[in-house]
């Protein structure tokens, strides 16, 4: 646990210690307030779905920009091979960024706070929709922030390393979609590209009822891309 904590501190610091966390709340909250305040005045209704149907393609852009350099950057400066040798598991190292990007990701949405406070000053909402899609953001932030770790890990190239992050978070965003389901001639391989698809299990919780399902789903997803991460970090020692 001492090894992830200083991983983490040492992740979470650099953030601010570069104008990367301060742009990336910036934007993230201007750009997500705008588009939910577009609609808000226009739908008169006193709810926050407008902010969080936005959210699964916000991610798709913000979140890879937060991961791309964790594990690009420290393979172009060289930093990783010191990193290796050090008296730390890499497990505890992928954890200890991913814990870091998490944090970052958190804070972001603790400050987007203010938007649900201005709806219910001015209407009534259910609070158990926005309290779901709160949680909602939390794992799939997770889901993506996993994903954008491991195409990190891929090259030593930040950007390629961005690109790649958005692709597959692409992939398994509109893999559940609609427009992408009905094109499926065999029913039950439907239900399993719906069951696979981010946007899917993001749009349950926020009817406010947190299902087992979805929890097995995004902790499932979570875990098999830090387990990808570490086995590419791995192949990295041994190469």
């Amino acid at each position: 646990m001492n090894n992830i904590a200083a991983i983490f501190k040492k992740e979470f610091r650099s953030y601010f210690n570069s104008p990367i966390a301060y742009i990336f709340i910036t934007f993230f909250l201007a750009l997500s307030s705008w588009l939910f305040l577009q609609g808000f005045f226009l739908s008169r209704q006193a709810d926050m779905r407008g902010f969080f149907s936005v959210m699964p393609w916000m991610y798709l852009f913000f979140v890879p920009a937060v991961t791309m350099k964790l594990w690009a950057e420290e393979r172009k400066l060289g930093t990783v091979e010191i990193l290796m040798t050090l008296p730390i598991k890499d497990f505890e190292v992928v954890l200890g960024k991913f814990l870091a990007s998490f944090a970052l990701l958190g804070v972001t949405i603790l400050l987007s706070f203010s938007l649900p406070i201005a709806v219910a000053s001015l209407g009534d909402p259910d609070g158990g929709p926005i309290v779901g899609g709160y949680i909602g953001l939390l794992l799939m932030g997770a889901a993506y922030l996993s994903i954008g770790l491991f195409a990190s890990t891929l090259t030593e190239n930040q950007i390629i390393g961005f690109i790649v992050g958005i692709g597959l978070c692409f992939v398994l965003l509109i893999i559940g979609q609609e427009f992408v389901l009905f094109r499926i001639p065999s029913p039950w391989l439907a239900s399993f590209f719906r069951y696979l698809g981010l946007g899917t299990h993001f749009s349950s919780i926020l009817r406010g009822v947190i299902d087992s399902r979805d929890l097995i789903y995004y902790f499932s997803l979570i875990g098999f891309f830090l387990y990808l991460s570490t086995l590419r970090v791995q192949m990295q020692k041994v190469g």
